[in-house]
C-alpha cells in the first residue's frame, strides 16, 4: 500500500492550481502514463472520470469520483478498476506572498499482488515524475517562474513557450511509506 504526502509552495494562485488539478480531461496531455480520459459527469462540485493508465504493455482503466471545493480542495476517491482503493487529496492555501502552499497526499493499493510489488519498486520515482508534470504544466499555462520566484503570468503579452520551470523546489517537503497489503 504505497502512501505519499508532499507539500510544495508554488508561485501561482490557489484558483490557478485548483483549475489545473480539476481539469482531469486534459491529463493525457501532460501526465506520464495517462493515455486516455473520459469524463462521465462533471459539475461545480463533483466529477466522475475514467482514466486509462499504462506503462509499456500494461494498461488499466479505472474510474474515480472527484470532489471539488473551489478553490481550496480536491479529493479523488476510487470507484472501479484494478485497485483495492485510492484516495488522493489536494489542498491549496495562500502563502501570503501571492503564491500557494499545496498539500498533496495519495494512498492506494492494487488488487493484484504483482502490480502492488511493481508499483512499490517505482513508486517514489513515478510520483516525483507526476508532481513535476503538474508543476511544469502550471508553468506552461500560467507562465514560468522568474529568478525572484514570481510567475511571469499576466506580466507581459507573451505566451509561455512550454519550458519546464524549477518552481517550488525551495519549499518542498515530502514523505512516503510502503507497506504490504
Amino acid at each position: 500500500m504505497p502512501r505519499h504526502a508532499e507539500t510544495r509552495t508554488l508561485p501561482y494562485s490557489p484558483d490557478q492550481l485548483f483549475d489545473l488539478v480539476a481539469d482531469v480531461g486534459r491529463y493525457s496531455e501532460f501526465l506520464p502514463w495517462v493515455s486516455a480520459v473520459r469524463i462521465r459527469s462533471d459539475s461545480e462540485t463533483e466529477m466522475v472520470a475514467d482514466l486509462v493508465v499504462g506503462f509499456k504493455a500494461l494498461r488499466e482503466k479505472f474510474t474515480s469520483r472527484v470532489a471539488k471545493q473551489r478553490p481550496h480542495a480536491i479529493t479523488v476517491d476510487y470507484v472501479d478498476g484494478p485497485l483495492k482503493y485510492l484516495r488522493n487529496d489536494w489542498r491549496f492555501r495562500p502563502d501570503g506572498k501571492g503564491g500557494t502552499i499545496v498539500d498533496f497526499a495519495v494512498d492506494f493499493a492494487f488488487k493484484n499482488r504483482l502490480f502492488e510489488m511493481l508499483a512499490g519498486q517505482v513508486f517514489d520515482k513515478a510520483l516525483r515524475k507526476m508532481t513535476d508534470a503538474f508543476e511544469a504544466r502550471a508553468a506552461v499555462l500560467y507562465g514560468p517562474v522568474s529568478g525572484d520566484g514570481i510567475s511571469g503570468a499576466g506580466l507581459s503579452g507573451d505566451q509561455p513557450s512550454g519550458g519546464v520551470a524549477a518552481a517550488g523546489t525551495d519549499g518542498i517537503s515530502s514523505s512516503s511509506a510502503h507497506s504490504a497489503a
